[in-house]
């Protein structure tokens, strides 16, 4: 079953690749980028139906007068720029939290804990599909919970939960051998993480 279900995924990239030459091009991709007014005014008609969209177009023109007012600036410039340091300081904490939050260790040592939980061996499979189908469904859900509350709280509440679980999950793992439910609390608290991950950072 393994093989089909890798393979599936080439499903949706041929799905993609045959359907993608009949979507329009970006309207400001049209006027910013290509300057052709007339392909804009046709690719806004296409996504949004006919009527007046002239109010769209101005909208592209301010951004495209913005951008050529604006300086593309080096990657050392960025790095000099004093007015843009913070900005690059935030960027650069929130990139290294998020390959450093043990997102990795979990989907590697999750087999582990799920074996150790006395899974059959043909279960174990779906369960580490479970875990990915509750990051994709928590992804999802961020989309919807990211308009409500923000960025920053769902950033700060994401990894304080995801600290909180790492930190049982360790305790769990260390008593494993002398309390016969641990391994079971241990395979919720993957699932957890793993949602607070999808929703959080």
């Amino acid at each position: 079953l393994w093989p089909w279900l890798l393979a599936s995924s080439g499903l949706s990239a041929l799905v993609q690749l045959v359907t993608l030459p009949f979507f329009p091009d970006s309207p400001s991709y049209l006027l910013i980028q290509k300057g052709n007014e007339e392909a804009c005014r046709k690719a806004i008609r296409k996504l949004w139906g006919e009527g007046d969209h002239q109010a769209e177009i101005d909208d592209i023109m301010k951004e495209k007068a913005a951008m050529t007012s604006t300086k593309t600036l080096r990657v050392l410039e960025v790095i000099k720029e004093r007015s843009l340091r913070w900005q690059l300081y935030i960027l650069m904490t929130v990139m290294t939290t998020l390959q450093l939050c043990g997102i990795n260790a979990i989907y590697f040592y999750s087999f582990e804990v799920f074996h150790t939980a006395k899974f059959e061996e043909y279960l174990i499979p779906y369960v580490s599909l479970g875990v990915g189908l509750c990051e994709c469904l928590s992804s999802i859900l961020c989309s919807t919970l990211i308009d409500r509350f923000g960025r920053k709280v769902l950033l700060w509440g994401g990894y304080t939960l995801m600290c909180s679980v790492l930190a049982l999950l360790t305790m769990t793992l260390s008593l494993q051998h002398q309390f016969f439910w641990m391994h079971y609390f241990s395979v919720i608290l993957i699932f957890l993480f793993v949602i607070f991950y999808g929703i959080g950072p």
